[in-house]
């Protein structure tokens, strides 16, 4: 693993987005609730990712367009250009500002959980913000990337040293990764282990950076063997939180909502070291997710509205650090923007079908990609998976709207 990140690329944002405090908490409770039983649901998602991430890829490499762009110029003189940029940038704008705040506290209960401190998480919360800000502030596209390969890394090291120090059931792993089955109430923790996996801003975000990395058709190998491994590595991890909390506490009665409590309930079973190292890796993902959130935004609207989007252009670094700044001030009031969420759940729920389906028929342009243009193999395994993140994103528009005026 080591010798393959040395020449990671883009992919490696991708996964240290979906890895964040959200898919954390979710494989945690999936496993401590349910056993090995929803692995399965890791794996499907995880395939759907690398088809749809492999497209965005090529895009950028080929093409030299990120997915902003891509759409904007789509959509010019259309009626639908407004409406659906403007469900573009509130989906992602007002979504990730909102989800900043959960990505700087999971990041935050993971020093807590070292320092045993719970007192402190908004001054936790406040230095990584201080030290996301920086990365923005003073990095080139190169040291951005670097810097999330090591937390990445540190964060994978972190989660697998825990899970052999669990010793979860190889045997049950196995079995949960190829067996299909929905336990009674299992429906919604599913639905959630693939939409913290599969999720719309990725695309934008690794369309830009592999546009920005690489700029020759011959760099689509690289390109399609840093997908492959960066996002099936982000999944393993995810497999192994899940693991770890099945073998630790499934059908135990113990209540945990989240990895933090997780890390501390280790402690009297397995040790002081389990409860650092899941404690570790928890605010590795925070930290990383806190990056590429912001990140994700500014790519996507700077190419949308037609602006420079290069990491160290001033429209670039205002949106990132916008989007930091209002999740840090969530974080520091201590406020609950539920409402904000709930819209975001809504407006991420319409979009990941509607860019789905926008990316599989872009990759068919020959005009723009060429000989790289899909095929009649990969548009049926994309509009596969377009099937599937619409059923996706019906049942998340479902459960978010349900949930306005409870």
């Amino acid at each position: 693993m080591l010798s393959g990140f040395k020449n990671a690329g883009p992919a490696v944002f991708v996964t240290a987005a979906f890895i964040g405090p959200g898919t954390v908490t979710a494989c945690t409770i999936a496993g401590v609730e349910f056993g090995y039983a929803l692995i399965w649901g890791l794996v499907v998602a995880i395939i759907a990712a690398i088809v749809l991430q492999e497209m965005a890829a090529r895009l950028g490499v080929v093409g030299q367009q990120g997915l902003g762009q891509t759409l904007a110029d789509s959509l010019a003189g259309s009626l639908w250009k407004w409406p659906l940029i403007l469900l573009v940038i509130a989906a992602l704008y007002v979504g990730n500002s909102a989800y900043q705040a959960g990505n700087l506290t999971g990041a935050a209960l993971g020093v807590a959980a070292v320092t045993g401190n719970n007192d402190s998480i908004s001054l936790y919360a406040g230095l990584i913000a201080l030290i996301a800000g920086a990365v923005f502030l003073r990095g080139s596209y190169r040291l951005i990337e670097r810097f999330l390969v090591a937390v990445v890394l540190f964060m994978s090291f972190a989660f697998i040293t825990t899970f052999i120090v669990v010793k979860p059931d190889i045997s049950s792993l196995f079995k949960g990764a190829v067996v299909p089955l929905i336990p009674e109430r299992g429906l919604s923790t599913l639905i959630t282990l693939i939409g913290t996996t599969v999720v719309p801003y990725n695309l934008f975000l690794h369309s830009s950076a592999a546009r920005t990395r690489w700029h020759r058709v011959d760099n689509l190998k690289a390109a399609r063997a840093d997908t492959i491994m960066s996002i099936s590595i982000g999944g393993l991890v995810s497999i192994l939180i899940l693991s770890t909390a099945a073998a630790s506490f499934f059908g135990s009665g113990t209540s945990i909502e989240n990895a933090s409590d997780m890390a501390y309930q280790l402690e009297p079973v397995f040790g002081g070291r389990a409860k650092y190292l899941l404690a570790a890796g928890l605010f590795a993902a925070g930290l990383s997710s806190a990056i590429t959130a912001p990140m994700a935004t500014a790519y996507a609207v700077s190419e949308i509205l037609g602006l420079k989007s290069d990491t160290k252009s001033t429209a670039f670094r205002v949106i990132a650090l916008s989007v930091l700044a209002v999740g840090s001030l969530s974080v520091l009031l201590d406020l609950r923007p539920l409402e904000i969420i709930l819209f975001a759940q809504l407006a991420n729920g319409l979009l990941l079908p509607i860019i789905a389906l926008f990316l599989v028929l872009v990759m068919n342009r020959k005009s723009l990609l060429g000989e790289q243009a899909n095929g009649w193999f990969a548009n049926i395994i994309g509009l596969t998976v377009v099937v599937l993140t619409a059923s996706l994103g019906l049942r998340m528009v479902t459960q978010a709207a349900g949930s306005f005026g409870q």
